[in-house]
C-alpha cells in the first residue's frame, strides 16, 4: 500500500485554490497585483491544508530578506541583551526577525559572523564592533547592506552610529568619587584597544586633573575581559597591596567587573563602602540588586538599540529609493547613578591613613 502522503506544498495550496503556481506566489509576495476574490481563494486554500510557507526560501527567491543582523562583543553581558532586545522592539514593528551574533571580542569570530550574514542575504547589520571599522564590514557596505554601528562613535562619513559619550561617563564616575573624599582612586577594567574602554579611562584623567581639585592618585590597570571573574582577580590584587599603596575607591569600566569586584573585597574581609568604594559602568539591573547596590554610569541601552535599527532602515528605505542618505553619529548622554557601594565612607581613618 502506497504511503500516505503528509507534507503540503505550495501545488497542493494551488489545486486547492484552482490557480496556478505563479499566483500562490504572487499572493505571498506580491498581494496587491493579485484580485481580491482569487486571492481570498489561496488564502483560505492556506488556512484549510495548514500550509506553512518555507520563509528562508522563499527570500532567496525574491533576492531580499527581512532579517536584520545583528553583532555584539559578548552577548552574555547583559548590557548588549538588553541592546538587542531595544533593537528587536523596532525590527519588530516592521515585520523583520533580528539574527544575533556573538563575537566574543575576538576579530576572526567578528569576521566570520559578518560573512554568515552577507551570505544570507540580510537587509542591514548592525555592529558592536571589536575594533572599528574593518575590511569586513566595507565588503557589507558595497554589497549594498546597510551597516549602522553599535556603542562605538563613528568616525567615518560612510557608516551611521549610535553611542553614549564614555569620556563624560567616566569623567562622571571619578568625580563622583573625588567629591567623597578619595583621593587614591583605582580604574579597573579590560583590553586597553577597546575604544570604550580607552574613553571611559581617558574620562577618569579628565576628572582628576580638574581645576582646583587637586590631583588623585589613580592606579591604571587592566583586565583580560570584561566579565565577573577578572573583577574577582583585580580585587585580589587589591587587597594584597600594602596599605599605604591600597586605593580607597575603584572605578570598574563595566559592571559585570565590579560585581566581580565587590565579591573579592567582600570575600576578603573588606568593607564596602567604609574601607572600599566602588562605581561601574553601564546600570544594568544586577547593579541595583548586588549584596550591596552597586553605583554606576547609566547607559540607554533599549534606546540605544532601537536608535539604531531606526536608522539602519532610514539608510535600506533611501537605497530602495536610490535616494541620498544623510549619516548621522548619534550620541547619548550618560547618567551618575548612586547607590550605597560609593555612599560617602563612615570611617575618616581610612581616608586620611591613605594621605599620610
Amino acid at each position: 500500500m502506497a504511503a500516505r502522503k503528509t507534507t503540503v506544498s505550495m501545488k497542493d495550496v494551488a489545486a486547492l485554490a484552482g490557480v496556478s503556481l505563479g499566483t500562490v506566489s504572487n499572493v505571498l509576495n506580491s498581494p496587491d497585483i493579485v484580485a481580491e476574490p482569487t486571492r481570498r481563494r489561496v488564502e483560505l486554500a492556506i488556512a484549510k491544508l495548514g500550509w506553512i510557507p518555507n520563509e528562508p526560501a522563499r527570500q532567496l527567491r525574491a533576492g531580499r530578506s527581512r532579517s536584520i543582523g545583528m553583532v555584539v562583543m559578548d552577548i552574555a553581558n547583559p548590557f548588549y541583551t538588553d541592546l538587542v532586545l531595544g533593537a528587536e522592539n523596532c525590527v519588530q514593528k516592521r515585520g523583520y526577525s533580528v539574527q544575533v551574533g556573538n563575537s566574543s571580542q575576538e576579530a576572526d569570530r567578528e569576521s566570520t559572523q559578518l560573512l554568515v550574514l552577507m551570505q544570507q542575504r540580510v537587509r542591514g547589520v548592525l555592529l558592536a564592533p571589536i575594533w572599528g571599522i574593518d575590511e569586513r564590514v566595507r565588503q557589507l557596505k558595497l554589497r549594498g547592506i546597510p551597516v549602522v554601528l553599535l556603542d562605538r562613535a563613528g568616525n567615518d562619513a560612510d557608516f551611521c552610529s549610535v553611542s553614549v559619550d564614555d569620556v563624560e561617563g567616566g569623567r562622571l564616575a571619578v568625580q563622583h568619587l573625588l567629591d567623597q573624599g578619595h583621593t587614591a582612586i583605582a580604574v579597573i577594567g579590560g583590553p586597553e584597544r577597546l575604544q570604550q574602554v580607552a574613553d571611559r579611562r581617558l574620562g577618569a584623567e579628565l576628572a582628576r586633573s580638574r581645576p582646583n581639585g587637586g590631583l588623585a592618585r589613580l592606579l591604571v590597570k587592566s583586565t583580560p575581559h570584561l566579565d565577573v571573574a577578572s573583577g574577582v582577580t583585580a580585587a585580589e590584587e587589591i587587597v594584597t597591596m600594602p596599605d599605604a599603596e591600597r586605593p580607597t575607591a575603584v572605578f570598574a569600566t563595566n559592571d559585570l567587573l565590579a560585581i566581580g569586584l565587590l565579591q573579592g573585597f567582600v570575600t576578603a574581609g573588606l568593607r564596602v563602602p567604609d574601607e572600599m568604594a566602588i562605581i561601574g559602568y553601564d546600570d544594568i539591573a544586577f547593579a541595583a540588586a548586588a549584596a550591596v547596590p552597586l553605583s554606576s554610569i547609566r547607559q540607554p541601552r533599549l534606546a540605544i538599540g532601537c536608535r539604531a535599527a531606526e536608522l539602519l532602515f532610514d539608510e535600506i528605505e533611501a537605497n530602495e529609493r536610490e535616494a541620498s542618505h544623510d549619516h548621522q553619529q548619534v550620541r547619548f548622554t550618560p547618567e551618575l547613578v548612586v547607590r550605597r557601594s560609593s555612599a560617602k565612607s563612615r570611617s575618616p581613618a581610612v581616608l586620611s591613613a591613605q594621605k599620610a
